[in-house]
């Protein structure tokens, strides 16, 4: 053997990982983890993302270069801004045209598109973009979401689908409205700014105005009002009926259950809305008591539709009448439409739990409905949406008394607000110390997130019995 033969070869010089094996490493540990967290427990994967979000908005927020002065913005106003922007509610401890800087405004807009795409919509892109694909849970919650709008494989192309409806809608809005601001004298590049901010915050039913007095200004101006209306209506009615729409148009027998039921809910609140608010606020001077006959019809529709999560406001909230502001509440707990950028406890759980009455009324054993029985899972999911919700609004309602000595019906009107994520506001919310703020901030979170991933888990969640205990009936009532 020679001597080259029995030399041991030089092991290879040892270098560190490169920058792009660890950044490799990092996304396949990233990718693993949002996996493990589809497939196990979607719901948690929602809630995740979207205080990620949230928490990211709020840093940025803070930041000098957010806000008009070039000074840091605190933190409980940071994060109430940002969450009130992705939980979509409109709620304002600071002005937005004059505390933030036209950065901030732009973070503000792009947080509520985001946020308009909802909590289990953004935890199944982020599942998709990471892993590049959904398991077989990740795409019940994404269908889900969709409110079951479509086949189990086809829930990329649902979520592609929300995303295209969304910018060519708010694309539409924001055309119609550019030019008006044209001719009321801005220059062309803030009326396009103030064309694509409203287009975006009424279709996400956010209600964020870049105006310092809001839409006031403009409370008989029907080329912005229907606009706006418009656009806080079918953001309102869920991406799942839009797309119903789409594809069957005005033919009622094609629509399924689903579109049927929030549609005409939808409309029946809207109507109701329109003449109460109206006969209540008919003769007050402090609203529309002093107003022709025409603005009063445009003020009380306006308003029935903005109460049920758009949150725009042509009149001040303090003046309305005591039985306006009860009505008001009434609307906001309502809500919109499931999967859709409203909140509330939403149209078909109040369409559900009537038509459940009206069947133990009539004492038949079924819920039917054109054609239909629904199921018994269904009414359980909605009794716990509306005692879920009651009771947030019950908790938080309590603890604001305790810290702002504010009356009850100002504290209940906030609270209501902030979890069916509305906007509409008293103005308490940016009287509240720190204290009361984070209280309405885990309230729009709770609001936005809460109600919608527990329908969704308690939809997906079946537990096998091997046997059943005797029945034995309660007194009830």
């Amino acid at each position: 053997m020679t001597d080259r033969q029995s030399r041991p070869r030089n092991p290879a010089p040892w270098h560190p990982a490169a920058p792009e094996r660890e950044g490799l490493w990092m996304f396949a540990r990233l990718r693993d983890f949002v996996d493990d967290i589809a497939n196990t427990s979607p719901a948690r994967l929602a809630l995740t993302v979207f205080a990620a979000v949230c928490l990211m908005f709020t840093f940025i927020l803070s930041l000098p270069v957010s806000s008009a002065t070039g000074t840091a913005t605190p933190l409980h106003q940071a994060m109430f801004t940002a969450v009130s922007a992705v939980c979509v509610t409109g709620l304002t401890v600071v002005s937005t045209a004059v505390h933030w800087s036209f950065f901030g405004q732009l973070v503000i807009l792009i947080g509520i598109f985001v946020g308009g795409l909802g909590t289990l919509t953004l935890a199944s892109l982020l599942a998709l973009m990471v892993s590049k694909r959904l398991g077989v849970r990740g795409k019940l919650i994404a269908q889900e979401a969709m409110n079951n709008a479509g086949r189990l494989g086809e829930v990329g192309t649902l979520l592609r689908i929300v995303i295209t409806t969304s910018v060519v809608i708010e694309g539409v809005l924001a055309l119609a409205l550019i030019p008006r601001f044209m001719t009321l004298g801005e220059p062309f590049w803030q009326s396009v700014w103030h064309g694509i901010f409203y287009a975006i915050s009424s279709f996400n039913n956010a209600g964020f105005t870049p105006h310092s007095d809001g839409i006031v200004p403009y409370e008989t101006d029907l080329w912005i009002l229907v606009p706006l209306m418009l656009g806080v209506f079918l953001g309102s009615l869920g991406f799942p009926v839009v797309m119903v729409l789409q594809q069957n148009g005005l033919n009622w027998k094609k629509w399924n259950l689903h579109t049927k039921l929030t549609i005409q809910v939808s409309f029946i609140l809207l109507f109701a809305g329109t003449v109460l608010w109206g006969l209540m606020e008919w003769d007050n001077i402090r609203t529309i008591g002093h107003m022709d006959l025409g603005d009063k019809i445009t003020h009380s529709l306006f308003a029935s539709v903005m109460t049920r999560s758009g949150g725009f406001n042509l009149v001040d909230q303090n003046h309305m009448e005591s039985t306006t502001m009860l009505l008001t509440d009434a609307l906001m707990f309502a809500g919109g439409g499931s999967a859709s950028t409203a909140g509330g406890i939403k149209v078909t759980t109040i369409a559900v739990m009537f038509l459940a009455i009206v069947a133990e009324a009539r004492g038949d054993a079924d819920v039917k409905v054109y054609g239909r029985t629904i199921p018994q899972g269904a009414m359980r999911v909605a009794i716990s949406v509306i005692v879920a919700g009651a009771t947030l609004v019950s908790v938080s309602a309590f603890l604001l008394l305790q810290i702002s000595g504010a009356s009850l019906d100002r504290v209940l009107f906030e609270t209501i607000s902030a979890f069916a994520t509305v906007g509409l506001s008293t103005n308490l919310s940016a009287e509240l110390p720190p204290s009361g703020v984070y209280v309405l901030t885990a309230l729009m979170f709770a609001g936005r997130v809460g109600t919608v991933t527990l329908a969704a888990g308690l939809a997906l969640r079946q537990r096998s019995q091997l046997y059943h205990y005797p029945e034995e009936r309660p007194i009830i009532g």
